[in-house]
């Protein structure tokens, strides 16, 4: 059964319109999903979690139907979206204080683990970090309640080249030793592509082609 199915996800604004979007993520996959800025990749990740209401379109979760099972299905979800500037001024315990009280599942050995492998300290407040240690902290709060897939959204856009290898490889990791399924959304084809075991390619709201980092990087040339 494939963890993620997206069926003719459409979503129409006054200058831009995503149009019949479909693919699907099986377990274990890292699947790259690649476009240039612009190119819907963001909006069919929002319209995908229902930030943005879909024009039409269905989205099965961990075999259930996402906008009808929404809570169900956010248990077993992490995600992490590039540029979140999040209450500044509170420090990380209390944030972190306020979102395990929403998971079932909430894992401390696993949070105090990630906080550890990512030298995170908890006294320090949002506006203190750096834009690596952000996306590693929102990334620490997703794998902290056992989530069956991660959904990234651009998570390296504001890191330097050296923090976005490094926080790439961290998600390799992970995928490789947990299992955990994995979509990327990435406008740089060579961050993802050593990456992904599978890519999706978007442009101007449509998706161009799917298959293997092989095979859809022969069909760009």
């Amino acid at each position: 059964m494939n963890i993620l199915e997206v069926e003719g996800l459409c979503k129409t604004y006054p200058a831009f319109a995503l149009r019949d979007v479909s693919f699907a993520v099986e377990p274990g996959t890292i699947m790259g999903f690649i476009g240039r800025n612009g190119a819907g990749k963001s909006t069919t990740i929002k319209s995908m979690l229902n930030l943005v209401h879909p024009d039409s379109g269905r989205v099965t979760m961990f075999g259930q139907d996402f906008y009808a099972n929404e809570p169900a299905c956010k248990q077993q979800l992490g995600v992490v979206l590039g540029g979140v500037d999040f209450y500044p001024n509170k420090k990380l315990r209390s944030i972190t204080n306020v979102t395990r009280t929403f998971y079932d599942r909430w894992d401390e050995d696993k949070y105090r683990h990630y906080l550890q492998l990512f030298a995170l300290d908890e006294t320090k407040k949002v506006s203190q970090l750096s834009s690596g240690m952000r996306v590693k902290y929102m990334l620490a709060l997703a794998l902290s309640h056992d989530a069956r897939l991660l959904i990234l959204d651009e998570p390296t856009s504001q890191l330097d080249p050296i923090a976005a290898s490094d926080f790439l490889n961290t998600v390799k990791k992970i995928n490789r030793e947990l299992g955990t399924a994995v979509v990327l959304t990435e406008h740089r084809l060579e961050e993802a592509f050593p990456l992904a075991t599978a890519v999706a390619v978007m442009d101007r709201g449509q998706l161009l082609c799917t298959g293997t980092p092989y095979d859809v990087g022969r069909r760009l040339k």
